[in-house]
């Protein structure tokens, strides 16, 4: 964290007059489109695409080096890779990670948690983050994944990560917020905290983005139903005593919350945005993105010899990140709303007076 918050004035330079040229440091790295779930709020699985091999996606690392302190390596469903393991400690032996996230919709339960043993134990560095994705409660959720049996399937892998001893091992339970399940979020959270007891409960709100096919399909919740879940949960966050970092990804994860709020009513960028900044993502093939929403390519990586920083640095890049600045987009995308928020001043603060205040209750509360 203390390294995100002492590049951020050189980010607010590169943003402002273009200089210095710096890399991102919020990379997700999409493995694989294949996908062995069939959701109602995502069609990414359609797409096919000649995929990088685990050789590739190592010299893209070598040419990031240490930039990038976040990484994600998303998909489709990551795990579908077997090869996953190497990827991730390719991204560490070139870099310095500090997080390695990697969402799963949780089917592949006899695969998964030895992978992520393999990775933990290839990756000491980093925190390994793994997100299983429920999205509602036993054959509701089978429905809205399109996979008959997935939650009790998605039961089994997390008791299975559950049991690994990795110390640098997180588990969570991610949500996505869709119209197929915004009025059930305060049941699903209580089922999620009372039966798993995870080491944290996350939501991102479904979206239409070309990454996943979605555009067209109506299927984020509108602000009012969307307003109802979120304050459920943040009341739930504030509810809860949290110390040391705890507090301070608590206190963004509220914030961010508050940000779609507003997105879905005002439908603008609320903060200036950092996409094609401090965060970036790369498709299976080698398509280098500013952001996954728009998903308009900037440069393929076989076409510069796997050499980020051509791409980065080049003048596409530069007149894409021009119409960002320019707020000619706007979404509540997840990745890039935490990245903004960690280059925004302003939230800083309300950050920093968050973690003051809770840790002057937490003393009150122990005498």
């Amino acid at each position: 964290m203390f390294r995100l918050l002492a590049t951020a004035p050189l980010y607010w330079l590169m943003r402002t007059t273009g200089r210095p040229r710096m890399m991102p440091i919020n990379m997700t790295v999409s493995v694989t489109y294949r996908c062995n779930s069939r959701c109602l709020t995502c069609r990414v699985y359609e797409k096919q695409v000649d995929e990088f091999s685990a050789e590739e996606f190592d010299r893209v690392f070598a040419s990031l080096g240490g930039a990038p302190y976040w990484y994600t390596m998303s998909g489709g469903e990551p795990f579908l890779r077997k090869d996953l393991p190497q990827i991730c400690e390719s991204a560490c032996r070139h870099g310095s990670p500090g997080i390695i996230n990697i969402p799963t919709n949780g089917l592949l339960s006899e695969r998964i948690p030895p992978m992520v043993e393999e990775i933990a134990g290839r990756c000491p560095g980093a925190q390994i983050i793994i997100n299983l994705s429920l999205d509602d409660i036993g054959e509701r959720h089978d429905h809205i994944r399109g996979v008959p049996g997935n939650f009790d399937r998605a039961l089994d892998t997390y008791g299975g990560l559950r049991r690994l001893a990795a110390p640098n091992l997180t588990v969570g339970v991610h949500a996505v917020v869709s119209v197929h399940n915004v009025e059930r979020i305060p049941e699903i959270y209580r089922y999620v905290m009372s039966e798993l007891k995870p080491d944290s409960f996350i939501t991102e709100i479904a979206e239409e983005r070309v990454e996943l096919g979605t555009v067209g399909a109506a299927v984020t919740p509108d602000a009012d139903s969307y307003g109802r879940a979120i304050d459920f949960l943040i009341d739930r966050i504030k509810e809860e005593r949290f110390a040391g970092i705890s507090a301070i990804t608590q206190s963004f994860r509220v914030r961010y919350y508050e940000l779609v709020k507003r997105y879905l009513r005002e439908r603008r960028q609320i903060l200036p945005c950092y996409a094609g900044i401090s965060s970036a993502q790369i498709a299976p093939d080698g398509d280098v993105w500013l952001c996954c929403i728009l998903a308009e390519p900037v440069g393929n990586l076989r076409e510069t010899g796997y050499d980020f920083g051509r791409i980065w640095f080049a003048e596409k890049a530069a007149r894409a990140r021009a119409r960002v600045r320019a707020a000619a987009c706007a979404c509540p995308l997840a990745n890039a709303g935490y990245s903004n928020m960690l280059m925004h001043p302003p939230t800083l603060a309300g950050v920093a007076r968050d973690v003051l205040i809770g840790r002057a209750r937490n003393v009150g509360g122990a005498r």
